[in-house]
């Protein structure tokens, strides 16, 4: 499956990777570092990474739900990484769903859910500083 990012990366496929963190399995600073060093030798430093936050349900009811710090400290990390879009979903994490720009820092997407609340590009860059913002724009 990994090699097929990687195809699909490579032909110039959009790619956006989305990770689910489960307490207990998979939910260590050291886990998420080198999954960021893989997408970030692998896919590219623009490959947004999205962190979710866990709920028990189903035939996992045993399990905790992912608390937001747990979410924030994975994004962290990624950044640390050098990832310049990484994001938390399924938990509220202060500027875990907002876009910054890799020049500037400024936030140029601020969304609440799933709903853009603010809009700071102009033609697919910052309006700040006009640095280009990875993403499909038309």
């Amino acid at each position: 499956m990994l090699d097929g990012l990687v195809l699909a990366k490579a032909l110039g496929v959009w790619l956006e990777v989305s990770n689910l963190v489960i307490p207990t399995l998979h939910d260590q600073p050291g886990q998420v570092r080198e999954l960021a060093r893989w997408m970030a030798r692998n896919l590219g430093l623009d490959t947004p990474l999205h962190f979710l936050g866990f709920h028990p349900q189903h035939r996992m009811r045993n399990l905790p739900p992912t608390p937001a710090e747990t979410l924030a400290t994975a994004r962290q990390v990624a950044l640390e990484e050098g990832l310049r879009y990484v994001y938390v979903g399924n938990a509220l994490v202060e500027g875990g769903g907002t876009t910054f720009c890799p020049g500037c820092h400024a936030a140029v997407l601020v969304r609440q859910g799933f709903r853009v609340v603010e809009h700071r590009l102009r033609g697919g860059a910052c309006v700040a500083c006009d640095t280009p913002i990875a993403g499909v724009w038309r």
